[in-house]
C-alpha cells in the first residue's frame, strides 16, 4: 500500500510524471477519445478499489452506479436543460443514494455471498432500465447529450475544456480516495479487511463503516459515469452491464489491488488494448487474458504493487548499515 509519508521517492516521482503527462496529453497528438474514456474508467476502477482493495468487499455490481449516474446526467441535461456541473452532481448523488440502498442489503452477507448479492441487484437494475425506454432510451440509449456550459461560463464544446474536465474530475476523485485511505476511516477499513471479528471486539460497528464506504465508492463510481456522459455525450445499457463490472475487477487486479495508481494503470492498459488493437476483433479478448495471466504470475500484487514492492526492497537494502567494530 502506498503511504503519503513513507512512499519511496521513486513512487513520488512516478506520481508526478503521471500528473505531468496528464496535463500535456492534449498537445502531443494522443487519440483523444481513448484518453477521455480511460480517465473515466480509471476513476471508476479506483472507486471499486476503495471498496475491495481497502475494505475487502468484492462487488460485482459497480456498473449499476456508473450507469445510473450516466443516465441521470444524460436525461436531465438533455430534457431539462441543466448546466454541466448540476448534471454531474445529480448523477453522482443518484449513484450514492443507490449505493446506500444496495449497500444496506448487501452488507448483511459476507464473502462470495456479498458479491453475489451485488451482482443480483445490479442485474435487476439492468432489466429495469431495459424496460424503461422513456427514461433510458432502451437499446438506443440517450444519445447526443448536450455538454452545456460549466458554471454557465466555460463552453464544453471546446475539446480542451472537455479534456481538462475529465482529467480534473479523475484527479479530484483519486485525491478524495487517497484522503479517505489515509484518514482514521481508512485505518478502520483496513482493520475490517484484515480481521472483522477483531474490529468488532474493539468496539467498532463494522456494518456502519461498510455501508459508509460502499456509499462513498458508489458515489465516486457515479462521478465517473456522469463525467463519461458529458465527454462522450452518450449513456447506454452497456454502462450498467455485468460485463462492465467484470472489466472493472480485471482493471484493478491488473494494476494492483490496494494501491492508489494501480486501477489507473490497469484502466489505461485495458482501454488502450481495446482501442489500438480493435482491428483484431474477438482476438483482443484472448490477448487481454494472456496479459492478465502473465501479470498475475509475475506481479502477485499487480503491476503497481509489484513495482512498489521492488522499490521498497531496494530502499531497505540501501538503508544505513550498523557500524562494525
Amino acid at each position: 500500500m502506498m503511504r503519503a509519508s513513507g512512499a519511496h521517492p521513486g513512487v513520488r516521482l512516478l506520481l508526478g510524471a503521471v500528473l505531468l503527462a496528464g496535463l500535456v496529453v492534449p498537445f502531443i497528438g494522443v487519440y483523444p477519445v481513448f484518453v477521455l474514456k480511460a480517465l473515466c474508467f480509471a476513476l471508476l476502477a479506483s472507486a471499486f478499489n476503495l471498496l475491495y482493495g481497502y475494505a475487502g468487499l468484492l462487488s460485482f455490481g459497480h456498473a449499476a452506479f456508473y450507469g445510473t449516474a450516466a443516465y441521470v446526467t444524460g436525461y436531465t441535461m438533455k430534457h431539462w436543460g441543466l448546466t454541466t456541473e448540476v448534471g454531474i452532481l445529480l448523477g453522482t448523488a443518484a449513484a450514492a443514494l443507490l449505493g446506500a440502498v444496495f449497500g444496506a442489503l448487501a452488507i448483511r452477507r459476507q464473502g462470495i455471498y456479498f458479491a453475489m448479492v451485488t451482482l443480483a441487484l445490479a442485474q435487476m437494475l439492468y432489466f429495469f432500465y431495459f424496460q424503461s425506454p422513456a427514461f433510458t432510451g432502451g437499446e438506443d440509449g440517450i444519445q447526443a447529450v448536450p455538454r452545456g456550459k460549466l458554471f454557465g461560463i466555460v463552453s464544453m464544446e471546446q475539446p480542451l475544456a472537455v479534456y481538462y474536465l475529465a482529467f480534473g474530475t479523475c484527479v479530484a476523485g483519486i485525491a478524495i480516495i487517497h484522503r479517505i485511505v489515509h484518514s482514521p476511516l481508512g485505518h478502520v477499513l483496513h482493520a475490517i479487511r484484515e480481521n472483522e471479528a477483531r474490529a468488532i471486539s474493539l468496539g467498532f460497528r463494522t456494518d456502519r463503516y461498510k455501508l459508509l464506504v460502499f456509499t462513498l465508492s458508489a458515489g465516486l463510481a457515479g462521478l465517473a459515469g456522469a463525467t463519461k456522459t458529458i465527454v462522450l455525450q452518450l449513456a447506454t445499457l452497456t454502462d450498467v452491464s455485468w460485463l462492465l463490472s467484470g472489466e472493472i475487477v480485471l482493471m484493478t487486479l491488473l494494476g494492483g489491488v490496494g494501491t492508489i495508481l494501480g486501477p489507473v494503470v490497469g484502466a489505461f492498459i485495458l482501454i488502450g488494448l481495446g482501442t489500438y488493437l480493435a482491428f483484431l476483433g474477438a482476438w483482443i479478448t484472448m490477448i487481454q487474458g494472456l496479459i492478465f495471466i502473465v501479470c498475475v504470475l509475475a506481479f502477485r500484487r499487480g503491476i503497481v504493487g509489484g513495482i512498489t514492492d521492488a522499490l521498497e526492497r531496494a530502499r531497505g537494502k540501501a538503508g544505513p548499515q550498523r557500524p562494525t567494530r
